[in-house]
């Protein structure tokens, strides 16, 4: 399934977190906190402005991008979970 998110959305997929410590030790499913970093999976088209004119986003499909831990709204589609954000909040791009 294909989805295009709407304006200055953009589609996530989070990364897995570790299942071990540095130390060693296994971290159960209950401690675990969700990560804070994604895949950009889609890209909307842009926010629009007041004048009519569109703003590209300023990450593309295929980038690992930091968000806010309680950013965005949480989707699933197809058996997977997804993050729909909105640009603002992406806190910077994993180069």
């Amino acid at each position: 399934m294909n989805v295009r998110p709407l304006s200055d959305r953009i589609l996530v997929k989070r990364l897995e977190e570790e299942e071990k410590t540095k130390g060693g030790i296994i971290i159960p499913d209950t401690a675990k906190e969700k990560p804070q970093q994604g895949k950009v999976v889609s890209v909307g088209e842009g926010k629009l402005l007041d004048n009519g004119a569109r703003v590209k986003a300023g990450v593309k499909a295929g980038e690992t991008v930091l968000f806010g831990k309680y950013a965005g709204t949480e989707i699933k589609l197809d058996g997977q979970e997804y993050l729909i954000l909105r640009e603002d909040d992406i806190f910077g791009v994993i180069e």
